[in-house]
């Protein structure tokens, strides 16, 4: 699968529990290192569909999850 974003959070918590309210909301989404490049604050961060992008917002702040931020970029699962 290809993901175009990824959200970056501030602890692994947040993350986690991010990628089960996105799951639960019916976007995909994944746990992935969180890429260096992004931000050096957590080891983890959670992919998803850029095209999803205002649903992903829309979720965490409803679901008032903690997070950096939401950037762009590009994840393919196909290597």
């Amino acid at each position: 699968m290809k993901w175009g974003g990824v959200v970056s959070f501030f602890a692994s918590e947040h993350a986690m529990r991010a990628e089960r309210v996105f799951q639960r909301a019916g976007l995909p989404a994944r746990l992935v290192p969180g890429p260096r490049e992004v931000s050096p604050n957590c080891g983890v961060a959670v992919a998803f569909v850029w095209e999803d992008e205002p649903e992903v917002e829309r979720v965490l702040s409803e679901s008032k999850i903690r997070f950096e931020a939401i950037h762009p970029y590009e994840l393919d699962d196909d290597g």
